[in-house]
C-alpha cells in the first residue's frame, strides 16, 4: 500500500502528459486545408526571401574579393615604386633588415657581460657603431621601419656605453715604505717606475702631494685608458695630442685639454710628463 502511494504522483504526471500530447495531435488534425496552405505559402515565401538574400550576399562577397585583390595589387605597385626610389627590391630590403637584426643580436650578446668584461670588448662596441653608421648610408635607411630599427639599436648601444666603466682598475693597498716610484716599478703593477705619474693622475683626488702617501690607502691601478682619457707618451705635447684624429683632431684645441687638466699639469702648459693620464673634453 505504501509503495502504491509513492508511485501515485508519477502515474498522475504521466497521465497528464499523455492527455496533453493527445490534445496537441488532435489540434493538429483539426487544422483546416486553407490554414495548412497558408502556412506552407508563408514558409515558401521565407525560403525564397532567404535565397534572394543569399544571392545578394554572394554578389557582395565577390565584389569585396575583387576590391581586396585590387587593393593587394595597389599595395604591391606602391611597394615596387618605393623599392625603386631606394634603389632596391623586396629581397634587398629583407637582406638589409636581416643585417640589422644580426647587429642587434650582437649588441644584446654584449649586454649580458659584466662591466669589466664589457670594457675589454670596447673595440667590438666601436665596430658595431661603425656597422650601424654604414647601414645609415644606404638609401634603404630612408624607410621608416629601418629608421626605427636603427634607432632601437643605437639606444641599446648607448646603454652598453653607459654600463661600460671609463677604465678598468686593480686595487693596490699601500704598505709601509711605499712611494709612487717604488709602486710603479713593481712587477705586478707597471714594472716601470717612470709610470708613477700614472698612479698619481688616477688617484689625484686622494693624493694631494705625490711625495706623501700613507699605509693602508687603497690606490687604483689603471689597466686600460678610458674613452675620454689620454695616456701621455714620451715626446707628447698638448698641441700634438690635440691634433691627433683619435683625440680632438684640432691642434688649436690644446687649450681645452689644458683647462680640463690644470690640476694635474700645473700652470705651465708646455710641461707635461709621460704616463700622465689626461681628461679629454669632448664638448
Amino acid at each position: 500500500m505504501k509503495s502504491f502511494v509513492k508511485i501515485l504522483p508519477a502515474l498522475v504526471l504521466v497521465l497528464g502528459l499523455t492527455m496533453l500530447l493527445s490534445a496537441n495531435v488532435y489540434a493538429q488534425e483539426e487544422m483546416s486545408m486553407d490554414e495548412y496552405r497558408a502556412q506552407l505559402l508563408e514558409w515558401q515565401q521565407r525560403e525564397a526571401n532567404a535565397k534572394t538574400d543569399i544571392a545578394a550576399l554572394d554578389t557582395e562577397i565577390e565584389s569585396l574579393k575583387a576590391d581586396l585583390q585590387q587593393a593587394d595589387a595597389d599595395i604591391v605597385a606602391c611597394w615596387n615604386e618605393i623599392y625603386g626610389m631606394v634603389g632596391t627590391d623586396e629581397a634587398g630590403v629583407n637582406a638589409y633588415r636581416t643585417e640589422l637584426q644580426d647587429i642587434q643580436r650582437e649588441v644584446r650578446g654584449l649586454a649580458s657581460l659584466a662591466p669589466e668584461e664589457l670594457y675589454k670588448r670596447k673595440a667590438d662596441i666601436s665596430a658595431l657603431v661603425d656597422k650601424v653608421n654604414e647601414k645609415k648610408q644606404s638609401k634603404i635607411y630612408a624607410l621608416t621601419e629601418m629608421q626605427n630599427m636603427v634607432a632601437a639599436i643605437e639606444g641599446e648601444i648607448a646603454q652598453l656605453e653607459d654600463k661600460m666603466p671609463k677604465a678598468v682598475y686593480d686595487d693596490y693597498v699601500v704598505i709601509k715604505g711605499d712611494y709612487l716610484w717604488k709602486i710603479a716599478g713593481k712587477d705586478e703593477i707597471y714594472d716601470d717606475p717612470y709610470q708613477w705619474m700614472r698612479i698619481y693622475s688616477i688617484n689625484k683626488e686622494m693624493i694631494k702631494d705625490p711625495d706623501l702617501i700613507y699605509p693602508d690607502w687603497v690606490l687604483k691601478i689603471q689597466r686600460g685608458v678610458g674613452p675620454d682619457q689620454y695616456l701621455v707618451m714620451k715626446g707628447d705635447f698638448l698641441q700634438k695630442i690635440a691634433e691627433n684624429p683619435d683625440v680632438l683632431d684640432d691642434p688649436a684645441a690644446w687649450t681645452k685639454i689644458f683647462e680640463a687638466n690644470k690640476d694635474i699639469i700645473g700652470e705651465d702648459p708646455h710641461l707635461i710628463y709621460p704616463s700622465t693620464v689626461l681628461v679629454i673634453p669632448k664638448d
